[in-house]
């Protein structure tokens, strides 16, 4: 009879399987408290190979085989050759390789441990865009930048799941798990954007399991899975991830970031998450938060009521405008007094709710793009608009196009996408549910009128409306 030999081994770095995983996470866990351990690890545990003595191999024979049960590198993958079986750990759930390092500054040393996960942020918030941040994100993933929690790429910040974050909201240094959530605001995940992060903490043992992904978008209207941007072994990945992620689904949070503003092209406004207090507001008020409020509100459809444009000084035009607002949210009375408070300013700031009507009733949307969760929709504003055309159906709004929703506008688009020659990503014919497909052909027609970046994002606003139909 063959008698098995037990030996230990060192795990590759870049070595997907569940031996080497498993080994990797127990010298993770072992590390000391200075370099990210946990303060409760006690050591490592044994991994073993079973390696026997002749040509026994289970499942394949010959030159081997792979066969993987997880899409993300760390399921159970079973290497049968002549001679070897690497078998996972038993009773253990595959988690990703994520240890991490603490808060701090770019291009600096790394810190001695993840530090507290509250406060508020050490500095000020840097305005980004969707666009921006999908962009920063896909530089790493062409650059296939290594994972490590010890070194810093080139643009200053570390190599690691909450580096890579950091450097996708153009953050001013190095965070992590225990301290993003400081710069996010909580959404709920059918509201989720490209851009927005699915956040996992474990606060007891910040090297197991925590991660964070960047959410570049839903693969189909079940919102199964979605494209994740991550930082994980052995580099910068982009693919199809199911909601939220392999393991630990229930515990991912979404957040969106603070400093997102979708003003339109050439806009310094700096998007405040924090409601700035009613005293900025109203009549003799004079601040930057009355230009950032005005430059929401036309972003919104808002225009019409501004013959200048916004400016810092609280004039009629900003009352009419915000009123507007208000009653587009069926709002009345005290409700729409067209001065903002907590909850228009909130509305406004994560672009949510509904856009103002135009002059001759359509709806505005906003006038840069982001996804039509959050009210975007990109030709809105960045396109020329041509004013009310005779015989164009009236603009539904674009709560009609957002992910899940269904109805006779998102069929009656899609025909007329089809009609126009813009119908390629269908597969089945135009439905009534709002879809990859129609998004992705909406962006194909906007694109087709020589329109850019958040200006054709997927979701149809009033321009594109009016182009299709017209």
């Amino acid at each position: 009879m063959i008698v098995p030999a037990f030996e230990e081994y060192e795990p590759a770095l870049d070595c997907p399987c569940p031996g080497c995983a498993a080994r990797r996470r127990d010298l993770a866990r072992g590390l000391p408290v200075r370099a990210g351990g946990h303060p409760g690890a006690h050591g490592t545990r044994r991994a073993l190979v079973l390696v026997t003595a002749a040509g026994v191999a289970f499942g394949a024979t010959g030159s081997g085989a792979w066969a993987e049960a997880g899409a993300d590198g760390t399921g159970l993958d079973t290497f049968a050759s002549s001679g070897a079986v690497l078998a996972a750990v038993p009773g253990e759930e595959p988690e990703p390789e994520t240890p991490q390092g603490g808060s701090g500054p770019l291009h600096g040393k790394p810190s001695p441990g993840p530090g507290p996960g509250v406060g508020k942020p050490s500095a000020p918030l840097r305005a980004t865009t969707r666009a921006d941040i999908i962009n920063r994100a896909k530089r790493w993933v062409g650059a296939q930048v290594p994972y490590s929690m010890t070194k810093y790429w080139s643009d200053g910040y570390r190599q690691d799941c909450s580096g890579y974050v950091s450097m996708a909201w153009n953050l001013a240094g190095n965070e992590w798990t225990g301290s993003l959530a400081q710069y996010g605001v909580k959404i709920a995940r059918e509201d989720l954007q490209p851009g927005d992060m699915l956040l996992f903490h474990n606060p007891s043992d910040p090297n197991k399991g925590s991660h964070v992904t960047l959410f570049g978008g839903w693969t189909d209207y079940t919102h199964a899975y979605y494209i994740a941007y991550e930082q994980t072994q052995p580099h910068t990945r982009t693919q199809s991830t199911p909601m939220a992620y392999w393991n630990n689904s229930a515990r991912y949070v979404p957040y969106r970031y603070r400093g997102l503003t979708e003003g339109a092209a050439g806009s310094k406004a700096v998007t405040v998450a924090s409601y700035p207090g009613a005293s900025a507001f109203g009549p003799g008020a004079r601040n930057k938060y009355v230009t950032q409020l005005g430059r929401m509100l036309v972003e919104r459809g808002g225009k019409r009521f501004y013959s200048l444009g916004p400016g810092p000084r609280w004039e009629e035009a900003d009352r009419r405008a915000t009123q507007a607002f208000q009653v587009a949210q069926g709002w009345r009375g005290a409700e729409a007094d067209g001065l903002p408070g907590p909850q228009t300013w909130r509305l406004l700031v994560n672009g949510q709710g509904k856009g103002i009507p135009g002059a001759g009733g359509r709806s505005a949307g906003r006038a840069a793009g982001g996804g039509a969760a959050s009210g975007g929709g990109a030709s809105a504003g960045r396109a020329p608009s041509g004013g009310t055309t005779a015989g164009v159906p009236a603009y539904p709004g674009l709560g009609s196009f957002r992910p899940g929703r269904s109805g006779p506008y998102v069929e009656r688009l899609g025909e007329r996408l089809v009609r126009k020659g813009f119908g390629r990503h269908y597969t089945s014919g135009p439905g009534p549910s709002w879809g990859e497909a129609d998004r992705r052909n909406v962006e194909a027609f906007q694109r087709a009128q020589g329109w850019r970046g958040s200006a054709a994002d997927g979701y149809p606003g009033p321009e594109t409306w009016r182009r299709l139909f017209g």
